[in-house]
């Protein structure tokens, strides 16, 4: 019996269908002009004079990606680039949409004597675009197709397998930027960012995850036969030898380390479950997946038990009980919550006292530990202001939610298009997840099948740790969603990854070289 992989490989139709990814791009690309036109008028009665310069800058950068890839990868998955930049597009449009409102928050600040630190700026985000289809671009055309390893300056997919353990301690090293002392700096309690003069904020997780794939995958394909020998069987589970439990640990504590340094438990959260399931997918073994919750289960419960880990402790309880931290709530030692928001006598004490942050204030007398779930309290409010079918883009009022633009761009999109737009969206990511894991089916190596699967994984991870935590799902944590949040990071790396999945599609489905033909015997001609 033929195995899935040559199953699917037998159904691809191997040919190009360039056609049928230029009609879903323009399809695309009408999808964002119309969120554009959409915003406008709802607004102003009128198509607003940015469409034409944000959203044309968008259509020309599409279609340049779109005839790259036509002519270097002709035989790629024609769903992932359209698919990307739709998902984009309203990405975009949201931030014009929300860059309107937050320039009038930001006039109104002014006339107050204050300024806003975080504002969306749909200019910023059409160059973070151009930037991150840039890097589409340049990952097409330095890679190249498999069986072409050979030509001079030659670097595939495959290529990163040579040198797995230098992928690996790069990615390492790009984790561990943020806590260099003055590079590194700490926003919103995680130590995530570095400052790079004449550039900005990076935030180097984002490559970083990337190169744990590369890695990851170069890892298992060698141990997946060892790490798939049974040790003892514990009722349903076969538990593997203890010895090949080493490797996992060793992510395990490494992920400890991401949380306990840089207090973020998105990014700790994100590689561990890419771990395990890689692990999962070279070994075929659900034990590993249970170890892994495990394990994890054990990271978090130690973490909160640390004095200095308040930060993680803080977003779990918030996430427990979310009510009793709205603007402002005081976690006693006892374990009870004490609200100290302006609606309370304590509160007010230290207002009237001058103090900058009076709910701080009243939380330290009182002996506890100051939260506020303001942000994830408003973003379900969005999302219940939505409803089925949403207020209609550029009607609601989701600028009133802290960082609408950038972690909470999901229950923005949520709150004027509703759950069916929600849906929609939810949609879009799972088909480039589904056509990656075809792509690791259908490939003909290993490593690629482990590769293809790891960058579809990431992706899926990615979406699921953010919805599910400002939907309350899981606890709320700092990561983006993929290229709708603002930021520059984020929009380089997943666009990358695109490029990364286009590429080994077009490996997988072009016909395969064809065999010389038989021209029967071969003769000896004497020319003497």
């Amino acid at each position: 019996m033929s195995s899935l992989g040559e199953q699917i490989r037998a159904r691809l139709p191997y040919q190009r269908r360039n056609a049928a990814s230029l009609v879903l791009l323009v399809f695309a690309m009408v999808l964002t002009l119309s969120a554009f036109a959409e915003v406008g008028l709802a607004r102003d009665g009128s198509i607003p004079a940015g469409m034409f310069g944000y959203g044309g800058g968008l259509v020309v950068l599409a279609v340049s990606a779109y005839f790259v890839q036509m002519k270097f990868a002709p035989y790629a998955d024609p769903v992932l680039l359209p698919l990307a930049v739709a998902l984009n597009g309203i990405g975009f449009a949201t931030i014009y949409r929300l860059d309107l409102d937050t320039s009038a928050d930001w006039k109104q600040a002014a006339l107050n004597g204050r300024t806003l630190e975080d504002a969306a700026n749909a200019a910023d985000q059409l160059m973070w675009t151009f930037v991150g289809i840039g890097m589409f671009v340049a990952a097409l055309l330095i890679m190249r197709d498999t069986d072409k390893s050979d030509a001079p300056l030659s670097f595939t997919p495959k290529t990163a397998q040579r040198y797995t353990y230098l992928i690996g301690l790069g990615a390492i090293i790009m984790l561990l930027l943020p806590v260099v002392p003055g590079l590194g700096n700490t926003v919103n309690g995680a130590r995530v960012w570095i400052q790079i003069p004449g550039v900005g904020g990076l935030q180097p997780a984002e490559f970083a995850k990337l190169m744990m794939v590369a890695f990851f995958a170069g890892y298992l394909v060698n141990k997946r036969q060892a790490m798939s020998l049974i040790g003892k069987k514990f009722g349903p589970l076969s538990l593997p030898r203890l010895r090949d439990l080493g490797p996992v640990l060793v992510i395990w504590f490494f992920c400890l380390g991401v949380l306990f340094i840089q207090k973020d438990l998105g990014t700790a959260l994100l590689f561990f479950g890419l771990f395990v399931s890689m692990l999962y997918i070279a070994t075929q073994r659900l034990s590993w997946i249970m170890i892994g919750l495990g394990l994890l289960a054990v990271g978090v419960f130690v973490a909160m038990q640390l004095p200095f880990m308040g930060h993680v402790d803080q977003r779990i309880s918030i996430w427990q009980n979310p009510t009793a931290y709205f603007d402002g709530g005081c976690l006693l030692d006892s374990g009870e919550v004490v609200p100290v928001n302006p609606n309370t006598e304590i509160y007010e004490k230290f207002a009237a006292q001058g103090s900058q942050f009076p709910g701080t204030a009243a939380c330290a007398e009182l002996g506890g530990a100051f939260s506020d779930s303001r942000q994830l309290m408003m973003g379900l409010f969005s999302l219940g202001e939505g409803g089925v079918l949403g207020t209609g883009l550029g009607q609601g009022e989701p600028w009133r939610t802290p960082l609408a633009f950038s972690d909470f761009i999901f229950t923005s999109i949520g709150e004027e298009l509703g759950l069916t737009g929600l849906m929609a969206l939810l949609l879009m990511y799972g088909l480039i997840v589904q056509r990656g894991m075809k792509t690791a089916l259908a490939a003909r190596d290993s490593y690629l099948k482990l590769f293809a699967g790891g960058v579809s994984f990431v992706l899926a991870l990615q979406v699921f740790v953010i919805v599910g935590g400002v939907t309350k799902l899981i606890p709320l944590t700092g990561l983006t969603t993929p290229f709708l949040s603002q930021g520059g990071s984020s929009m380089m790396a997943n666009w990358i990854l695109i490029a990364i999945l286009v590429r080994m599609s077009h490996d997988a489905r072009k016909p395969a070289p064809q065999a010389i033909q038989d021209e029967g015997m071969t003769q000896i001609v004497s020319t003497r």
